[in-house]
């Protein structure tokens, strides 16, 4: 196992690039190092997990963002009873994945459209500035089939600009991962369907990430709805709760298991 600090990088301000990437011109100098080494592996962090086949980024997951399978059902790409009787027959997502495509009943272009859109929303979690150490194991991984890699670069420009959007939006980023609490100010705005649909969850108790798997949307989407409800004053912060998503744990032996399955996932693919 190989383990290598990832200094945080500042947080994006309003004009220009920020500091860190003046200096580096990378959020994390550890992918990148990984990226240049076309390395094969799981790389962990704190809020987020990505797989890399030769050093480009071929799935993330953060408990932060609705995963595939939510993207899937949710939106209406795939009939969720048709996806769990996928599930039951071949014993695990990957294996219904690789049935649905077979028998026609979900296209690869669908499927790389969802598959992206979770990339890059647990990507952007993923690279979050981090309180902990970032870890990496090489271990063989097979080649993404049907799914598009994103290269390394790529995925760090596209959070950047996800950051640079929020902060333009709503520069307080409390409102992002604390259960969010509803105002009824007396000359409301008017809100578009989803804003409306975001604001009526909000109850106290549910955070954006919560509200995002409930819609069945992408979080960063959701995040933006939230930031924009925040700017007109419909939406505050609460008290962090036990409720909210959990952070990745970091890679101890119980969880060689987990990171197996998530490389038996993309090889079945």
């Amino acid at each position: 196992m190989t383990m290598v600090t990832t200094p945080p990088p500042p947080l994006p301000v309003r004009n220009g690039a920020t500091a860190w990437e003046q200096t580096h011109g990378a959020l994390s100098p550890m992918l990148s190092r990984l990226a240049d080494e076309r390395a094969t592996g799981v790389l962990v962090r704190e809020h987020g997990t990505l797989l890399l086949h030769e050093g480009r980024v071929i799935h993330a997951e953060s408990p932060f963002a609705p995963g595939l399978d939510v993207l899937l059902t949710a939106r209406g790409t795939l009939d969720d009873a048709v996806w769990r009787q996928a599930v039951e027959r071949a014993a695990d997502p990957p294996g219904a994945v690789r049935l649905l495509l077979d028998a026609g009943r979900l296209t690869t272009g669908a499927l790389e459209l969802c598959h992206l859109g979770a990339l890059y929303d647990a990507g952007y979690f993923a690279l979050a500035p981090s309180s902990a150490p970032g870890r990496f194991r090489y271990e063989a991984v097979a080649r993404p089939g049907p799914l598009r890699p994103v290269p390394v670069t790529a995925l760090e420009r596209e959070t950047l600009r996800r950051r640079r959007l929020l902060h333009r939006i709503w520069a307080d980023p409390a409102v992002d991962e604390a259960p969010l609490i509803r105002a009824d100010p007396v000359a409301a705005p008017p809100l578009t369907p989803r804003g409306r649909a975001v604001l009526n969850r909000a109850d106290g108790v549910r955070t954006a990430p919560q509200i995002a798997r409930e819609l069945g949307r992408h979080a960063f989407h959701t995040l933006v709805d939230v930031r924009r409800l925040a700017a007109a004053g419909l939406l505050s912060p609460g008290r962090s709760t036990a409720a909210a998503p959990l952070p990745t744990p970091e890679v101890n032996d119980p969880d060689i298991a987990l990171l197996k399955r998530l490389r038996d996932a993309l090889e079945a693919l």
